[in-house]
């Protein structure tokens, strides 16, 4: 074999195996010289792509009727006609500063968002559980027959209870000052654990808990909900979504046929190489844009483990790709 390249290939894709082949002939020797050899570098970098679909307004655009937990129709609506409307603690629409959500409504698309505008101080009932060591005749309710703000309450009250005393940690977003907030005024009314009679034993998981309630000060944000019109034709919200999130654009014909059967093992079983790269898998990387994993030093500029993540469209359908170097 004269081309050292194609020795150094790992093709992982079935559509591939005529390579496949030809590259187990050529492990048989050794291939020594190059960046990689000279600093023991013995890894390949995996490229995996993910298809995405073709339009990106599935995801990223919020039927309002179907918008469930989180959605806020009044918001979109005194929004939409510029009225003042402002929610305290949580954000009108489930969206994020960095990360906002479009909603369609009568033939327009609006962005939507929110701004803090004020504090709030509040008192709110807090849950924590704790797990009773021995249970045996503890008379405990039944979390299953506690009403549904109560059920939530406790479902995420235990993840903290269990946390106690190991490492395992808490789920973020869940769990708040070592226990559930109730904020919810319909919760707050209906539930028994908060009641000056209520349980003080509870069972969830085949563990009985202590039930113990506070009521502590909150300070807490006023977001004032924001819905501005981007775009009066799907066409035109298409492409809002595009200028956001892809990144490169490929298109097939411009490509060479090893460049293709790279993308295609990519899109199947995912595709890797060691350094130095072949041919087709470099003129891949060049036409993502990640050009450190050829110009530069890899092991500094490309990182050690992982790198390159983005959209990239490729023909007609987007695909979420990932590069990350894994052990040879």
């Amino acid at each position: 074999m004269s081309d050292s390249k194609p020795s150094r290939r790992r093709v992982l894709a079935g559509g591939l195996a005529a390579a496949a082949g030809a590259v187990a002939g050529c492990l048989d020797g050794s291939v020594t010289g190059g960046p990689a050899d000279d600093d023991g570098d013995d890894r390949v970098l995996a490229l995996a792509l993910s298809d995405a679909g073709d339009s990106l307004r599935d995801s990223a655009v919020v039927d309002p009727a179907e918008a469930g937990r989180g959605w806020d129709e009044a918001a979109f609506a005194a929004a939409r006609d510029g009225e003042e409307y402002t929610t305290q603690y949580r954000r009108p629409f489930p969206v994020t500063p960095d990360d906002p959500a479009y909603a369609l409504h009568e033939g327009t698309y609006y962005r939507l968002s929110s701004v803090v505008v004020d504090e709030a101080e509040a008192t709110r009932p807090v849950l924590r559980l704790f797990e009773v060591d021995d249970a045996d005749g503890v008379d405990a309710v039944e979390k299953d027959v506690l009403p549904e703000g109560d059920r939530r309450a406790v479902e995420s009250a235990h993840f903290a209870a269990r946390a106690r005393g190991n490492s395992g940690g808490v789920p973020v977003g869940l769990v708040e000052r070592g226990g559930y907030v109730y904020r919810d005024a319909d919760a707050i009314d209906a539930s028994e654990l908060l009641a000056a009679d209520g349980p003080d034993r509870v069972a969830y998981r085949d563990s009985v808990y202590r039930v113990e309630v506070a009521r502590e000060r909150f300070h807490e944000p006023v977001h004032r909900a924001v819905a501005e019109p981007v775009a009066e034709s799907p066409e035109r919200m298409e492409a809002i979504l595009r200028a956001r999130t892809v990144g490169a654009r490929i298109d097939r014909d411009d490509l060479s046929d090893d460049a293709r059967q790279v993308i295609e093992a990519a899109r199947h079983d995912g595709y890797e190489e060691s350094h130095p790269f072949s041919d087709g898998y470099a003129e891949v990387l060049r036409a993502l844009h990640e050009r450190p994993y050829l110009d530069g030093n890899i092991r500094k500029d490309a990182g050690w483990s992982e790198s390159g993540s983005e959209r990239v469209r490729y023909e007609d359908r987007y695909y979420d790709y990932r590069l990350r170097f894994l052990p040879a």
